[in-house]
């Protein structure tokens, strides 16, 4: 593991994950000060989810690392940027600093191969996902996600199903593809049935 240090964007609900992007838009003035900073050193930016609300709430203990692959900087000082995820990395302490946004020392994850399910796998988290978004009242192209790769396809449902952070977390930190998408198909069903109660999953 390489120990290195990161600015942080702390945002509940929004998943980075090696190799896929999210898209963001940036208008808290100290958010644009990380975003100018890090475009003029190594437009890196660590995401990670906070635990709970309030100025500097406490972090998760892992997130993902990403570059700023597209930016658009606006007239009024906000940007809208892409991140492209790199490594996932482990919070090792947060750091003291003058910088209005919040930094970390951090343990990044060496980037594995992309992984495959069983066609098994694969069948089952695609049924599920349509039973899912049928019951939201979701349009959603079909035969686009038929495309998909495995891990886009699972790492894609993790970013945008409307889960709570806890869970989204669960989601970050599973091990492997597979077990990624044997647990987003067990929150589907959870949220899917409970969902219009306002549950979480803790």
């Amino acid at each position: 593991m390489t120990v290195t240090r990161l600015s942080v964007f702390p945002l509940a609900g929004a998943l980075l994950f090696p190799r896929a992007h999210l898209p963001l838009h940036v208008f808290e003035p100290r958010y644009r000060a990380m975003v100018s900073d890090a475009l003029a050193r190594d437009r890196r930016i660590g995401m990670i989810q906070p635990r709970g609300g309030g100025d500097k709430p406490p972090l998760f203990a892992m997130g993902c690392v990403g570059r700023i692959a597209e930016v658009e900087a606006l007239p009024d000082g906000r940007f809208d940027i892409v991140l492209e995820g790199l490594a996932r990395f482990t919070l090792v302490r947060e750091l003291d600093v003058s910088t209005p946004f919040r930094q970390i020392e951090a343990e990044l994850e060496p980037l594995g191969e992309s992984e495959t399910l069983s066609l098994g796998e694969r069948a089952s988290i695609e049924m599920e996902a349509r039973r899912f978004a049928d019951g939201l009242g979701y349009a959603v192209d079909w035969e686009a996600v038929t495309r998909l790769d495995d891990e886009s396809l699972v790492n894609g449902i993790a970013q945008i199903a409307p889960f709570d952070a806890a869970s989204k977390q669960a989601l970050l930190q599973a091990d492997s593809l597979g077990e990624r998408a044997e647990l987003a198909v067990q929150l589907m069903q959870f949220f899917g049935r409970h969902g219009e109660d306002g549950a979480t999953l803790q």
